[in-house]
């Protein structure tokens, strides 16, 4: 954070200075996702208030939005339709693209330059700016969206260990590991209560993570077709299952469902019942987000089960061709919108000189760890931490939760962020368990970057589409389908019946438009 605060004390000093020649406090209502949907808005004498008005002389007035997209769009779209949208508001894509057609909002590309700090740190990724981007102009703020590659392939290292097997590295490997996980006793409680892989389908986004889902992709990485698209090029470009490589991957996966050296309730497994199994002691690969796998709150029950249990990142397997990959990296967004009421109303200004207090040191660290010195602490290193906080003044603390609820909005998943909010810690036995550096291990694995991915518009018929496409899959892991050139064939045209062609044709225009596809 110390780069670049000359610069935004500058930024800030201009901007302040100007709004000190009126004296005139600017009424600013943002609709806000909160970070933490179970707990309440910032209390009415919260520090940052006062701050926001004295200093930049805004009086804020802040919502929350749902947290659902569906209900998002639903807010925003009623308060578009009575053209009562606020000032600032958080939007999705779909609904940004529908609203910006209809001139309800502001396009933003001189709002820029009077906030250099957050331009530079929230607004500089191109891939970002193209989401928001129609006929040359942003007509949204993308902030940065979830931290990607965050989670990864890890395996029991004291399994392997007893039954003195090595890290697999092929795909064959994995599925020899993975049979002496099921049919070996591995924890050596004499039951047959052990599975060789924990895996179920899990959807982020419905269109770009349809199939078996993201959980899978590492096995259809060692193939080269992780993901829904291919991106490798402008000329392959197009639905994964146009490729031969994708067949033989769900070949694979159906092999593995063959051997029953996945958990058998996978196909319907949802994602809590499936962190209470590895707890257990039941898998031994899976596919794990780093906080899920090594934040305290999440491993302690398998630590107490299993103090000499331990689960190594280790690299995705490695596929005929000498392909890998722990999955598909998609660059998303956050995106904020202006109203052209607003903007009309003057009020540009101010709103930059608000985002730009929060890109300042005093904003981002009271917004994304409350007041130093009540919530958090430095060390000597200057990361935050919250040793000699009491538990419950600690910004972490359920209670404290409402003094962070915009840290989304100053977070920029630095080094500084990931210290403070994956917080290393001891097992029973001693052991150091971090979850960033967990994290640090997933990121330096091969990924396929498919960021051009949230571009795609799903069709009219999304859900008959999707549903299409996964029964069809689920079909051939499971057996109740055969699969050779006739059936694949099939299952290819009756895609194509959906509307695929057409799918692919418009999204390979919006790519090529925004750059990202060559």
């Amino acid at each position: 954070m110390k780069k670049g605060m000359a610069l935004v004390a500058v930024a800030l000093l201009m901007a302040v200075a100007a709004w000190a020649q009126d004296k005139k406090p600017v009424d600013i209502e943002l609709w806000a996702l909160a970070s933490a949907t179970e707990a309440g808005p910032p209390p009415d004498d919260w520090v940052a208030y006062k701050i926001i008005r004295e200093k930049l002389g805004i009086n804020l007035k802040l919502v929350f939005e749902p947290s659902s997209p569906s209900d998002q769009d639903m807010k925003v779209s009623t308060s578009a339709a009575s053209n009562s949208l606020p000032d600032v508001f958080a939007v999705t894509r779909d609904m940004l693209l529908k609203i910006s057609k209809q001139g309800l909002v502001a396009p933003v590309n001189d709002m820029l330059p009077k906030m250099p700090v957050r331009t530079k740190s929230h607004y500089s990724d191109p891939v970002r700016n193209a989401l928001v981007t129609v006929n040359g102009k942003m007509y949204g703020l993308p902030d940065p969206g979830a931290l990607t590659r965050i989670e990864g392939v890890v395996i029991r290292k004291d399994w392997l260990d007893k039954l003195g097997l090595k890290v697999p590295k092929t795909v064959d490997e994995y599925l020899a590991t993975a049979k002496a996980f099921t049919e070996k006793d591995p924890d050596g409680d004499g039951k047959a209560d052990t599975y060789g892989f924990g895996l179920f389908p899990e959807y982020n986004v419905a269109f770009r993570d349809m199939g078996l889902g993201r959980r899978f992709d590492f096995l259809l990485g060692a193939y080269g077709v992780p993901g829904v698209f291919n991106f490798t090029s402008a000329d392959k470009f197009g639905f994964n299952f146009r490729l031969p490589e994708f067949r033989q991957a769900i070949e694979f996966v159906k092999r593995l469902n063959d051997e029953k050296v996945i958990d058998p309730d996978w196909p319907t497994l949802k994602k809590e019942e499936f962190r209470l199994r590895w707890a257990q002691g039941r898998y031994g690969i899976m596919w794990e987000q780093m906080g899920a796998l090594h934040n305290k709150a999440t491993y302690t029950a398998f630590d107490k089960l299993f103090p000499e249990g331990e689960w190594l990142p280790i690299a995705p397997p490695v596929g005929p061709a000498g392909k890998s990959a722990e999955g598909v990296e998609i660059v998303d967004a956050r995106v904020y919108a202006v109203s052209s009421k607003a903007a009309k109303a003057g009020k540009a200004d101010a709103i930059a000189r608000l985002l730009e207090w929060m890109a300042s040191p005093e904003g981002y660290y009271l917004l994304a760890f409350g007041e130093e010195g009540v919530n958090y602490k430095k060390d000597a290193q200057g990361y935050v931490t919250i040793e000699g906080i009491p538990a419950d003044k600690a910004w972490t603390a359920k209670a404290m939760t409402p003094l962070t609820q915009l840290r989304n909005l100053v977070y920029t998943n630095s080094d500084q962020e990931l210290k403070a909010r994956y917080v290393a810690w001891k097992s029973q036995n001693g052991r150091t368990i971090d979850p960033a550096g967990t994290g640090a291990k997933f990121r330096a694995f091969p990924w396929v970057d498919t960021s051009g991915a949230a571009l795609v518009v799903p069709p009219s018929n999304s859900n008959d589409f999707k549903r299409y496409y996964e029964e069809g899959l689920f079909q051939f892991v499971l057996g109740q389908s055969p699969i050779n050139d006739q059936t694949w064939g099939d299952f290819a045209k009756g895609m194509d019946g959906l509307g695929a062609k057409a799918v692919e044709a418009s999204a390979k225009a919006a790519l090529f438009e925004a750059g990202l596809l060559k």
